[in-house]
């Protein structure tokens, strides 16, 4: 008898006389439908009168059967309980789209140890689209919409098998057949009259909601469970409100609701969403994302204790994740972020989603149907009030949303400054052609006015407004209407940001960085967003560089690695060891984005594994192209900060430094060619250095890991006066010095430093005194010396008749015929109680320098090293009498490989990072 019940009600009410127009289409589908279904002719709807399709007398239910009435009177009244003992679930259509998903959101239900749980759920997937597609086929006349209504009466009927059983299935499967031969026949009549009203198509969609339902009713029934299944449409009220919307009606829909309950109480129900009843009982729908607006609404009907949206990701992020990579789920938004990031296009909720919760207070979280370890997003009132101390920029900015395709429309013009109604005037004619307007922006002058609208709107709007001000164009009092096509708005959302110092600033110097222009800019006073327009062509871009400075680590560094020789490849090993300790404890996030050698390069758009870089330079590896490089790792613009590490010892490498610190890009080497060449280009890139923010480290240039260079800078800078500086600058000749002892020949020591790595692999290189000579002219330019390396005497150990041998090997062969001259000296030097140095000397008094082998006492601090130590004295002013001693080992991959990493940390401090 309910069966019956519900067919009759469910046929006859969208072909209720209030949802007929009376145009002549409507009769064609009246007389059709009457045709089809011989026992409607009998029934009023069918028959005309002069005033056109006569109507019922009831407000409820068009076609009250006897067992309706039967029902009502026999069934007990049972009131229905509000409050906290109700949890609401909303399950879209991929959570239902398959006979597995279904069973596992009945799962999630039965384990909800909530009292009561009403479950809203949507179509299966899939299947709203595929009902629109049965109207279009009808409406065009395509004999196809038959076999395209037997793949839905299929999708359902398999679903059913796989599972229900009983009474349950076949019931099931007999609404089913009965729903398929009326929608057959309405799209046969449809097919006739070649339209089909709203109502009549909000009718045949919203089938997929009620076969969903009640399928996910009885597989809850069927784990033991009490649950009733609600068709909405008698119960949720709405009233059509233009621009494809909806206003529900509540106090109606609560009288109807109480009414149902009264009828089919029950600790779960399971609710169709997306469709709902005009006041007149005629059959519509909730329209976009209507089944998270049923879920909202119903949790408001019942004062629910929470609305779980589930879905299928793991909350709401603070960017589009296919857009930007790095983008984080939020653990909490408060009502109005929500809304407002929906607005601008995040895939959170639609606005009118919140409106109904925000009235009792009633949290909503956003979960993943296949991730329930996620705990997702959780909306609500926000707790903070006003900005407390310590808040972060990140907890202010809590996510970033884009809109693409729109032009921007710019009126301008003196006459209209200060003329009352012209903006009345301008947005008059833009209703006029039904526009959607996204954002405006004016000048406080008055002179212009600008607003972004749809692009496929932008034609009809500017048609308006030429027509609008005509007279005004021709008088000159507006000077142009112009339309600036392929826009995009990108809108920083967050509460009570725009009342936060700095905020702004952050958001247009990330834009800026990333060399975006900037055509508008909208702030509301709500204090919830920033609104920039920008061209379409740099949204992501854009919205990866904002994103980054918020919510990546202020001293996330883009890095490219140039050279991985040994000194390269050992940075590299270093930098992996530490990076997990530099971002846990110091929020210091360091990035490889390429690594170059002289022939092969590896870029990653992410980060490179470093633990396996050389083993994807083989899989993945390119050839070499340093520019191309140099873009990538400056190009990505979601990393806020770029550097590129130069490992080698090239001067075509050190002639680029010039140009990547002016485009921004910070430089760290120990590469010494650029500081010891050509003095006017030192003198140019320290000039570029001073003028910009842009960082150029190179400690390791002079003493690997000694801190050289940043000590003689805290000398000067503090006020002292440099008089001299005297070091033994080669870990090498250090080495070989020190070793250089009893009875030893000069090549036998020369021989173990190569053989032990200390030397180049060409000594000859070393045993030139050029390194040393360059590391001079460094720390003389540093002192403010002008000098050129041409200006520097050096004493070249190398014998004159094997500087041009034809090999290192040649060279080691033939040096042990020129031993006794070294041996002499060192004779000499012994007999006066002395030993020999190799050393470099920076006479800033008398504005020299030298480098040569020098003699002294056995108690001078330069005659206790060991080892490939590197020693430099600083003679000042304030350290005249006894000289400030640096001392360490100066030579060795390790060593000048953490005088880099030095670098790359001093500038992460300067960047930002704690130190």
């Amino acid at each position: 008898m309910a069966w019956i019940s519900a067919v009759i009600f469910h046929t006859p009410q969208i072909l209720s006389p209030n949802s007929l127009p009376h145009d002549a289409n409507q009769k064609k589908i009246c007389q059709s439908q009457c045709r089809t279904f011989p026992f409607l002719r009998r029934s009023a709807i069918c028959r005309a009168s002069p005033q056109g399709v006569k109507r019922e007398a009831s407000n409820t239910r068009i076609f009250a059967s006897v067992t309706d009435v039967l029902l009502d009177e026999t069934v007990e009244k049972f009131q229905l309980p509000k409050g906290d003992t109700w949890s609401v679930h909303k399950f879209g259509g991929t959570c239902v789209g398959s006979s597995e998903r279904i069973k596992n959101v009945a799962d999630i239900i039965v384990k909800d140890n909530s009292e009561r749980k009403l479950v809203v759920v949507s179509a299966m997937s899939k299947v709203t689209d595929m009902m629109y597609d049965l109207i279009e086929k009808a409406q065009s006349r395509d004999d196809s919409f038959v076999s395209a209504l037997d793949a839905v009466l299929e999708k359902h009927r398999s679903t059913a098998f796989d599972l229900l059983d009983g009474d349950d299935l076949n019931s099931f499967l007999s609404r089913l057949h009965n729903d398929i031969r009326n929608l057959k026949a309405m799209l046969r009549a449809i097919y006739i009259a070649g339209h089909a009203t709203e109502s009549f198509m909000d009718f045949v969609v919203g089938h997929g909601e009620l076969w969903s339902a009640q399928i996910l009713s009885s597989v809850v029934r069927k784990k033991g469970m009490n649950s009733k299944w609600m068709d909405t449409r008698e119960v949720l009220i709405v009233n059509p409100s233009g621009s494809d919307q909806v206003d529900p009606d509540y106090v109606e829909s609560e009288k109807r609701l109480e009414k149902w309950y009264s009828q089919n109480p029950s600790e779960i129900i399971i609710a169709t969403g997306f469709i709902a009843s005009t006041p007149k009982n005629i059959p519509t729908t909730l329209k976009r994302d209507g089944s998270d607006f049923s879920a909202a609404i119903m949790g408001a009907l019942f004062r629910a204790r929470q609305v779980t949206i589930w879905t299928d990701v793991d909350g709401v992020y603070t960017a589009d994740p296919r857009k930007v990579s790095e983008a984080v789920i939020l653990q909490t938004l408060s009502y109005q972020e929500a809304w407002e990031m929906s607005y601008f296009g995040a895939n959170v909720l639609h606005p009118r989603t919140i409106i109904p919760v925000m009235q009792y207070s009633i949290p909503i979280v956003i979960r993943n149907i296949f991730n329930l370890s996620a705990p997702g997003t959780r909306i609500c009132h926000s707790l903070v009030n006003d900005k407390e101390e310590g808040q972060s920029l990140e907890s202010l900015v809590k996510g970033f949303a884009t809109i693409d395709n729109l032009a921007l429309v710019n009126v301008e013009g003196t006459g209209m400054a200060g003329v009352p109604g012209t903006a009345n005037a301008i947005f008059g004619a833009v209703k006029d052609v039904g526009a959607n307007v996204i954002m405006i922006s004016q000048a406080s002058s008055e002179h212009s006015v600008c607003f972004a609208v749809p692009e496929k709107e932008v034609k009809a709007v500017a048609e308006a407004l030429n027509s609008r001000f005509r007279q005004a164009l021709d008088a000159g009092r507006l000077s142009q209407i112009a339309v600036i096509p392929n826009c995009s708005i990108l809108a920083a959302v967050g509460q009570k940001m725009a009342s936060t110092s700095g905020v702004s600033a952050s958001l247009f110097n990330a834009l800026a960085k990333a060399n975006i222009n900037v055509r508008a800019i909208a702030q509301g006073c709500s204090e919830y967003n920033i609104t920039v327009v920008i061209k379409q062509e740099d949204c992501i871009k854009a919205l990866r560089a904002v994103h980054s400075r918020f919510y990546l680590s202020r001293t996330t560094i883009a890095m490219g690695v140039i050279g991985p020789g040994l000194i390269g490849h050992t940075l590299l090993g270093q930098l992996r060891d530490q990076a997990a300790v530099l971002k846990e404890e110091f929020n210091i996030d360091l990035r490889v984005m390429g690594i170059t050698g002289s022939r092969t390069m590896l870029l990653s758009d992410v980060g490179i594994d470093l633990s396996r870089w050389r083993e994807l330079q083989i899989e993945n590896g390119e050839v070499t192209n340093l520019e191309k490089l140099v873009q990538h790792v400056h190009g990505n613009h979601f990393i806020p900060n770029t550097v590129l590490v130069d490992c080698t010892a090239d001067s075509g490498v050190a002639s680029h430094y010039y140009d990547w610190l002016r485009k921004g890009i910070h430089v760290i080497t120990p590469n010494k060619k650029a500081n010891s060449g050509p003095l006017d280009q030192y003198l140019k890139l320290r000039s570029l250095q001073r003028q910009s923010y842009t960082h150029y480290f190179y400690e390791a240039t002079v003493g690997a890991g000694l801190p050289i260079i940043s000590t003689l800078r805290g000398l000067l800078e503090t006020g002292d006066k440099i008089l001299k500086i005297e070091g033994i600058f080669s870990g090498t000749l250090s080495y070989i010095f020190n070793n250089f002892i009893g009875k030893r020949a000069f090549s036998a020591v020369v021989a173990e430093a190569k053989q032990a790595g200390y030397t180049e692999p060409d000594p000859r290189d070393d045993l030139s005194g050029t390194d040393v000579a360059r590391k001079v002219i460094i720390l003389a330019r540093e002192s403010g010396l002008k000098l050129e390396l041409s200006d520097i005497p050096i004493e070249n150990l190398v014998p004159e008749p094997l500087r041009d041998s034809a090999s290192p090997e040649e060279f080691m062969q033939q040096l042990p015929q020129f031993d006794q001259d070294m041996t002499n000296n060192r004779q000499d030097a012994e007999d006066a109680g002395e030993v020999l140095r190799y050393v470099g000397v920076v006479d800033v008094a008398n504005k020299k320098g030298v480098v040569e082998l020098r003699r002294y006492k056995k108690d001078h601090p330069f005659a206790q090293l060991s080892g490939s130590d590197n020693i430099i004295a600083f003679t000042t002013t304030r350290y005249k009498n006894q000289p400030l001693i640096v001392r360490g080992p100066g030579a060795g991959a390790q060593v000048t490989a953490g005088g880099v990493f030095s670098d790359i940390l001093r500038l992460a401090s300067y960047l930002g990072a704690p130190s």
